[in-house]
């Protein structure tokens, strides 16, 4: 099998770009490397691209030294035919080879071994070659009551246990059979056990098309099984099969070898290959509605993380409570914590004129610009006592709810404990809220992306799966902003590329040790941070106001002389970009041969382009470009909601059938798919993004069961 022509192939990517990029992986570099810094080299394939080349190429790897150990395994057998080797060769997928495995895998004791020890596979040969009617007589011949054999019906049973084995273990049928199960079966459910709350009403008595059903009613069915709720099946015309398979074995209808045959074909597929077949088809829906709701999950976590940053304010946070009280922490601009302590204002036995006191006393001290209230249990009590005194501050002072998905996580987590030990778990809780409003990135990265609460049925995939893709996509999301490593936790450190977790405590240590990193050169001196490591993540990684300009930017060290030379070119100085003077550079390089200057310096144009945009804007944050956070000033609830009333929303939260968008009460209201837009799409994500601003108005109010159903047509 050519790997590299088939990844081409299948992924309609030229073979030198597939070839390149292959080698560049296989050499140990970094995808968001590959990505940023090797574009000449990989045609200019996207982070995206490379993940699924990446992934792909360990599949079809992993395919190969299968067919090789199958080979091998049927060899040692000495039953390895030409025939046998070409098909698992041509095999394309993990099941294929399976098949064509089955019948030499190392078997338990079955009914068919059990009729072959008793001398019967002569019997059943003679059956299936059909050339003669007197079965019976002949079957008088293996009578054996030492072995068991007593009668002409055990031994045609036998006979027959070994036919049905044997149709079973044919790959030819089973891969027929397969195919057209999930082309033509229906899945169906049924009521199984309690279900108090209502889950599971529209899937209590449920038929679909296995072919057509959606991937998030897979998930909904899994759940509801495994809960023991309801109870799946799959349903298809075995009539047809039995029929199939009566044409691809029987040379002469209406003959008593014909009769036995049918009737082994019958007890094969109802005993061995339908359970079989049920259960590969269950797990081929559950893979691809996994897949794709990882994929989901993977942008939502995407455009979550990529929120822009609230830059420049003093935030003060709120984690509500009622029995326990709001726990309160304030940070400042740098997410350096100020105060903390703890308001109670959410029951109607609370000292609010106190909790007053406390809240105002404390924004005037330490000049609060934002107030965020995470939004779990007593959020909605809390807002309404903070947008009562707002304007009492005496400044102008917006608050916003933030979600708290994960923050009770991390707050609890060994990594919580070691950044404030002198807290309790409940106070750095509110120390995340406040974070994650200044800087999503830098504080989502401390927790278990499976917990930031932006996917579907999180819980019930293949964790391993779910754990890689989520780490690809806060790897990616990080390298794209780039990391100060002067201020950067370990957490952060160690999605920068080319770092794990020890080489990012061991930059913390060093930092903490030496001073502030004042050139990237320094960064060789950090333990176990060698060449290689450092040519990875030198260029994701900024220095502030160091010695050397372009380190506070996303110029790779191994172009600083392209750089330079670049400048000089353009009439401009190290001083100029620190200046951040560089605003008509693109109109200044269209009278440089860029292509000559890029052969000087044995790189591509890409390189080039990439360095002249970084001088332009050195340490840009791309985040800087997106719409910021709703802060308001006055409280809504769901009891002041209308059907037509008008409001803007932030996407929280895409699912397969709609968007969760907060209009500033304490549940998030519905757009359901039908409801997005006035022309069709496939899927909300086709138009929508976690953190959007929109437009919506009030479709329905459901106040009983917290329900608001919007509409943006």
């Amino acid at each position: 099998m050519d790997i590299l022509k088939q990844l081409s192939e299948e992924l309609s990517i030229a073979l030198s770009q597939i070839t390149n990029t292959v080698a560049l992986i296989d050499e140990g570099n970094t995808i968001p490397f590959i990505a940023r810094y090797r574009k000449e080299v990989t045609g200019g394939l996207d982070d995206t691209q490379l993940r699924k080349l990446s992934d792909r190429l360990t599949y079809l790897r992993t395919l190969q030294e299968k067919k090789e150990d199958v080979i091998r395994l049927i060899g040692e057998q000495e039953l390895l035919t030409p025939e046998i080797e070409k098909a698992v060769t041509e095999a394309k997928t993990l099941q294929e080879i399976e098949d064509i495995y089955r019948p030499f895998r190392p078997k338990r004791r079955t009914r068919a071994t059990v009729a072959k020890e008793k001398g019967l596979a002569p019997l059943a040969d003679i059956i299936m070659e059909q050339k003669s009617e007197n079965v019976d007589g002949l079957a008088l011949e293996y009578i054996n009551q030492e072995k068991g054999v007593e009668s002409v019906a055990d031994a045609i049973s036998g006979a027959k246990d070994i036919i049905a084995e044997s149709v079973s273990d044919n790959a030819d049928f089973r891969k027929l059979i397969r195919e057209y199960t999930y082309k033509n079966a229906s899945i169906s459910s049924k009521e199984a056990g309690g279900d108090a709350e209502g889950v599971y009403d529209s899937y209590k008595d449920y038929t679909e098309p296995t072919a057509k059903i959606a991937n998030h009613r897979i998930l909904a069915l899994n759940r509801g099984e495994k809960e023991g709720v309801l109870k799946v099946s799959l349903n298809v015309n075995s009539e047809l099969i039995l029929k199939t398979l009566h044409h691809k074995l029987v040379k002469k209808d209406d003959t008593y070898s014909a009769q036995l045959i049918d009737e082994a074909c019958e007890d094969s597929y109802s005993r061995l290959i339908a359970p079989s077949i049920e259960n590969e088809i269950r797990n081929i829906l559950t893979d691809k509605a996994q897949e794709s709701a990882i994929e989901l999950f993977s942008k939502n976590l995407s455009q979550l993380l990529l929120a822009p940053p609230i830059k420049g304010y003093t935030v003060m946070a709120l984690d509500p409570g009622f029995r326990t009280g709001d726990k309160m922490a304030v940070v400042d601009q740098t997410g350096k914590v100020l105060d903390t302590g703890v308001v109670y204002c959410t029951l109607s036995n609370h000292d609010l004129d106190k909790a007053k006191s406390i809240v105002l006393s404390t924004i005037k001290k330490h000049n609060v610009d934002v107030v965020a209230i995470g939004n779990g249990t007593a959020s909605r009590e809390t807002e309404k006592f903070v947008a009562s005194i707002l304007p009492e501050t005496g400044r102008d002072v917006k608050y916003v709810i933030v979600s708290e998905a994960g923050a009770s996580v991390y707050s609890a987590s060994k990594l919580g404990a070691e950044e404030f030990p002198d807290y309790d778990v409940a106070l750095r809780s509110a120390v995340s809220i406040a974070r994650r409003l200044e800087d999503p990135l830098a504080e989502l990265v401390k927790i278990d992306p499976k917990s930031i609460g932006v996917g579907q049925y999180q819980h019930d995939m293949n964790q391993k799966r779910l754990s890689e893709a989520l780490g690809g996509v806060v790897e990616a999301c990080v390298n794209s902003v780039g990391v100060d490593v002067n201020t950067a936790s370990a957490s952060l450190l160690s999605y920068v590329a080319g770092i794990n977790n020890t080489i990012a405590k061991n930059i913390v240590t060093y930092r903490e040790e030496n001073g502030a990193f004042t050139d990237r050169k320094q960064l060789k001196k950090v333990s176990k941070l060698g060449d290689k490591a450092y040519t990875q993540c030198a260029g994701f990684l900024r220095i502030r106001d160091g010695k050397n300009v372009f380190d506070n930017t996303a110029v790779h060290p191994e172009s600083y002389d392209l750089a330079q030379s670049l400048l000089e070119k353009c009439g401009y100085s190290k001083e100029d970009v620190r200046e951040n003077n560089l605003g008509d550079i693109f109109d200044k390089v269209k009278g440089i041969k860029l292509e000559e200057i890029a052969a000087e310096y044995g790189v591509g144009l890409p390189t080039v382009t990439d360095i002249i945009k970084e001088l332009a804007k050195p340490g840009r944050d791309p985040r800087d470009e997106l719409p910021k956070p709703i802060l308001h000033s006055d409280v809504l609830s769901i009891e002041n909601l209308k059907p037509g009333m008008a409001l803007n929303g932030t996407v929280r939260n895409i699912c397969d059938f709609g968007a969760f968008v907060d209009i500033g009460v304490h549940q998030d209201g519905l757009v359901h798919i039908s409801q997005i837009c006035d022309k069709f799409i496939k899927h909300p994500m086709d138009v929508l993004s976690v953190g959007d601003i929109v437009k919506v108005k009030i479709l329905d109010i459901d106040t009983k069961k917290g329900r608001i159903s919007l509409t943006m047509r």
